[in-house]
């Protein structure tokens, strides 16, 4: 279901629905054939032992949005809790802050695969006792030898002739922790010669001798995910299991498993996984990353793990949007990055209030304004929404404008201000430089202007026109801020792409980040709280970075004004 927040915002915004893919055209053919009874449900299941990234956006918007797409439909949130020795609590509640930000909430439909240990151990105890499972004792080395390869197949475990009593003891003693960690292990017993490697007599128990998050010493074996997957969305009554397309191997054993035992048995339906270019989406990369010190932790805004996007400024709503555009197929293939960029300028652009701020402040000192004079401009807070209304921003003898915005002898294409040259500034009047104040070094460090009165708001009551207008700041009541702008973490669009020994950290962007300190941003600025999001006028979009503290503000860069979506697209088509 929706949270709250967004219960009103309906997913065909711009008259573009939920497409109707593959799977949401199976989920309603079940509906029409009553195979369920009716009922949609499905889960998102993520391991408590890392942070989400986008291709974990994708998976939340797919299946909560087809819970929420039909009536009566619920989306479980399931922790697969089942590796004590990576999980930890944090992770599980960075994992619903998450979810609940991209505007998803999961009612009472909280579980967590450890809830469901004991009936799991009941369940392999039956399939002991049917001769289906057995405890094996091979070395880890002997296991990897037995088991074949994709050309070869697997020899049978000694241990497989088992008696069905010998195998009820051993495991018995394996749960009490009679046995260290690695030296038995239960497996079912399928098939060794099996072309599907997944079902050459799979691991369903390991000895883990570790401390679970929840459960503390109760347990010392551990089911594996396969063995785990599909009980716990039997006994939750799923209708409909969708995964990556990785897992799509993994279905006849999901199926042996619930077949085996003559429990519900939902469907496991697959779909490819989320690629974007200039990104790794993998949770070990992504450690990597972080552990090597190549970013500042997992929220940094160059990663692509959700907290890292929100504090970067993304917004649920492009997320959203860009998983609803690119739809679900069956087949694996990269989306360009512009794509999400696209969406999130859709977003940013109706929803920001455009403020003004100067990156590499220049000086300018308008001659002919009263020196303690400060006047007030009406400022339009979003051209595109009437309801944002306007602000007051201050205009003063002394401004600041962008050093890129002057040029002592400019092109001839060069419409911005220059010596004897007029120009607007955006808001307020016409100004024309007269004087260029230089430092020792001949760099350019204060401009004197004059203004003309009678432009008051930015228009000639003489109807002149001029070719360039500037935003600026003034002076005395401007907010000192850092800046910090971001480009893509690598500089390849396949980071994993390398020559032989080299690895995908080889590509990483060593301008993916550049800091800017003495910005000067309008007043209004300083009371922005974390997380808040503008357009600097002319500059791009902003985000309020949680690092800025008292008198000191931090702004995070979170896309540029320039859209390259179009320009991809026509390279595509050609």
């Amino acid at each position: 279901m929706k949270s709250e927040n967004n219960k009103q915002e309906s997913d065909s915004e711009n008259g573009k629905g939920p497409s109707v893919d593959f799977i949401r055209a199976m989920v309603a053919d079940d509906i029409k054939t009553d195979r369920w009874g009716g009922k949609v449900i499905t889960r998102f299941p993520p391991e408590p032992n890392g942070y989400l990234h986008i291709g974990h956006g994708k998976a939340i918007c797919l299946s909560f949005g087809i819970a929420a797409e039909n009536r009566g439909g619920r989306c479980h949130l399931r922790y697969d809790d089942t590796n004590p020795v990576k999980e930890e609590e944090r992770y599980a509640d960075s994992i619903q802050e998450d979810i609940r930000w991209l505007g998803w909430d999961w009612g009472e439909s909280l579980f967590y695969a450890s809830d469901y240990f004991e009936k799991m151990y009941e369940y392999a105890v039956i399939l002991v006792k049917k001769g289906l499972a057995y405890v094996c004792d091979l070395t880890f080395e002997e296991f990897s030898e037995y088991r074949g390869t994709l050309t070869t197949p697997g020899k049978e475990s000694p241990s497989r002739t088992r008696s069905v009593e010998e195998n009820l003891d051993l495991f018995r003693r394996m749960r009490e922790g009679e046995f260290e960690d690695g030296s038995h292990v239960l497996r079912a017993k399928i098939d060794m010669k099996s072309p599907n490697l997944n079902m050459r007599d799979p691991v369903m128990y390991r000895i883990i001798h570790a401390d679970h998050f929840r459960t503390g010493s109760k347990w010392c074996i551990y089911p594996t995910y396969d063995w785990a997957h599909g009980l716990e969305d039997s006994i939750e009554g799923v209708t409909h299991s969708i995964c990556t397309l990785e897992f799509e191997n993994h279905r006849p054993l999901y199926d042996w498993y619930l077949d085996k035992l003559a429990i519900h048995h939902p469907q496991q339906i697959e779909f490819a996984r989320l690629e974007l270019t200039y990104t790794v989406m993998s949770k070990r990369k992504l450690l990597q990353l972080v552990e090597d010190g190549h970013v500042n932790g997992w929220d940094d805004p160059r990663m692509s793990t959700i907290c890292g996007m929100r504090r970067r400024g993304y917004s649920p709503g492009s997320i959203r949007t860009f998983c609803r555009r690119i739809g679900v197929n069956k087949f694996n293939s990269t989306i360009d990055i512009a794509l999400l960029e696209h969406c999130l300028r859709e977003d940013l652009n109706k929803s920001s209030r455009r403020v003004m701020a100067v990156l590499r402040p220049l000086k300018v000192v308008i001659d002919n304004f009263p020196e303690s004079e400060v006047e007030w401009m009406d400022a339009v807070n979003n051209p595109g929404d009437p309801d944002a209304g306007t602000r007051k921003v201050p205009f003063s003898k002394v401004l600041y404008i962008e050093q890129d915005d002057f040029m002592e002898d400019p092109p001839r294409k060069f419409f911005r201000l220059s010596p004897g040259r007029e120009v607007r500034l955006r808001y307020a009047y016409f100004i024309t430089c007269t004087e260029v104040v230089k430092d020792e070094h001949g760099q350019i460090v204060e401009l004197h202007c004059t203004y003309d009165p009678a432009t008051h708001g930015g228009n000639a009551p003489d109807g002149r026109k001029v070719k360039s207008t500037l935003h600026w700041v003034s002076a005395d009541q401007a907010k000192s801020a850092e800046i910090r702008l971001y480009e893509h973490l690598f500089t390849q669009e396949r980071p994993e792409d390398v020559a032989d020994g080299s690895d995908y950290t080889s590509n990483l962007n060593p301008n993916s980040l550049k800091v800017l300190t003495g910005c000067m941003v309008e007043p209004s600025l300083g009371k922005a709280e974390p997380g808040d999001r503008f357009q600097f006028e002319r500059l791009g979009y902003f985000c309020v970075d949680p690092d800025g503290k008292d008198e000191k503000l931090v702004f995070n860069r979170t896309v540029t004004l320039r859209d390259t979506w179009a320009k991809v697209q026509k390279s595509q088509t050609r």
